[in-house]
């Protein structure tokens, strides 16, 4: 068992891959030897920079967009899966949202819960079920929770609920198919410093929630990325199940 981060020859899928975490993983990826497909749903260009740059690693790379809480659009991707790849090694379930507005669930309309379960729930369940269809023996499913998950966010609950959910299909599903190799893992990252969060994170709070994380500092998409290809590598082969925190400290010192 090597100790370096060797993907080569590993075929990689990242969803909302063009910006943000799923773009710092995307890079990661290529870096580590894997090709790499990204999924992305409006942002053509910053995808096309993200292709760009993994193939100047000397890997293979495509984008393809869509919206993935519709099951027609999955299909088109994993079709694009079968063409470019022939099947997968490493899925990378990353796509989704958190609404900005605090909305009290006493006050939350079924539009805003539905759009958030959709994006954040439904999508992951198709995608990483047709990736499983595809996947080798050996290998790997990394889903990206959050801390809001583990201890609940008040006025962001379908957030909340979405990412508790994930946490729940990823210890369900470890137990499917550890029988052929396949590991499945969370990430779940506290604050990053990422387009999603920028409203919070440029406003006055940012004070208060770096004093909130014991490293003193919100995360950088690379800081989560990291972790995220770890899980993808042969030294954490023996992983499954699990939900890593990648947040400074912050559920402990909630």
């Amino acid at each position: 068992m090597g100790l370096e981060l060797d993907l080569a020859g590993k075929r990689a899928l990242v969803t909302g891959g063009s910006r943000g975490v799923g773009a710092a993983t995307a890079r990661l990826l290529a870096r580590a030897g894997a090709d790499v497909g990204i999924s992305y749903r409006q942002r053509a260009a910053e995808a096309r920079r993200v292709v760009e740059e993994a193939r100047a690693s000397g890997v293979r790379s495509w984008a393809e967009s869509g919206d993935l809480s519709d099951h027609e659009a999955v299909g088109r991707l994993f079709r694009r899966v079968d063409a470019e790849f022939g099947g997968l090694d490493i899925f990378v379930g990353n796509a989704g949202i958190w609404p900005v507005p605090e909305i009290p669930v006493a006050e939350m309309d079924h539009a805003r819960w539905r759009r958030t379960i959709a994006v954040n729930l439904d999508s992951i369940f198709f995608t990483t079920r047709e990736a499983l269809r595809r996947m080798s023996d050996g290998g790997r499913v990394v889903l990206l929770s959050s801390t809001a998950g583990q201890r609940g966010e008040a006025y962001h609950c379908d957030y909340a609920a979405s990412k508790g959910a994930i946490i729940s299909l990823v210890k369900g599903l470890c137990g499917e198919v550890g029988d052929r190799g396949i590991t499945v893992n969370a990430v779940a990252p506290g604050w990053i410093d990422t387009e999603m969060s920028e409203d919070p994170l440029r406003g006055e709070d940012r004070a208060a929630i770096e004093a909130s994380i014991p490293l003193g500092r919100v995360a950088t998409a690379e800081d989560v990325a990291g972790p995220i290809v770890m899980l993808c590598a042969e030294m954490a082969r023996h992983i499954t199940g699990e939900v890593v925190n990648v947040n400074g400290g912050a559920v402990l010192a909630g």
